[in-house]
């Protein structure tokens, strides 16, 4: 009853008009294809929103597979003696790194929206294209 009360002064008419189209709908014979219409949108929505999560999370995927191909294609072994110099350095790097990809989240744009929706797939290739450098 509260929140009948409540919808009708947010709507400022009656109660009972308020309870007479409620039950009006429910009994209509189109109540069941329009609560189906409504849930089939939903649906609709829901899978439109999880096609973007994949394919965002695919980019998130490739990014980082072509970024670790070519990091581990082009850095050469450290010798020993500089090993502890380089976990320091590389420590330090991160620090940076994480600090700049905070900024980046919180600014934007984000690399998906980078990104044409309509990119045509690329033909398959033997090897992937590694960035000159």
């Amino acid at each position: 009853m509260n929140a009948l009360a409540d919808y009708a002064a947010r709507r400022d008419v009656s109660l009972s008009l308020i309870a007479e189209a409620a039950i009006a709908s429910l009994l209509s014979p189109d109540a069941d294809e329009r609560k189906e219409a409504a849930i089939a949108r939903r649906l609709d929505q829901i899978d439109r929103r999880v096609q973007r999560v994949e394919r965002d999370v695919g980019i998130a995927i490739e990014t980082l597979a072509l970024f670790v191909r070519f990091w581990l294609t082009s850095t050469p072994a450290l010798p020993e003696s500089a090993q502890a110099e380089a976990r320091a350095k590389g420590l330090q790097r991160y620090d940076g790194f994480v600090d700049a990809l905070g900024r980046r989240l919180s600014k934007g744009p984000k690399l998906r929206q980078e990104i044409a929706e309509d990119v045509p797939a690329a033909p398959p290739a033997d090897t992937d294209e590694l960035p000159a450098g």
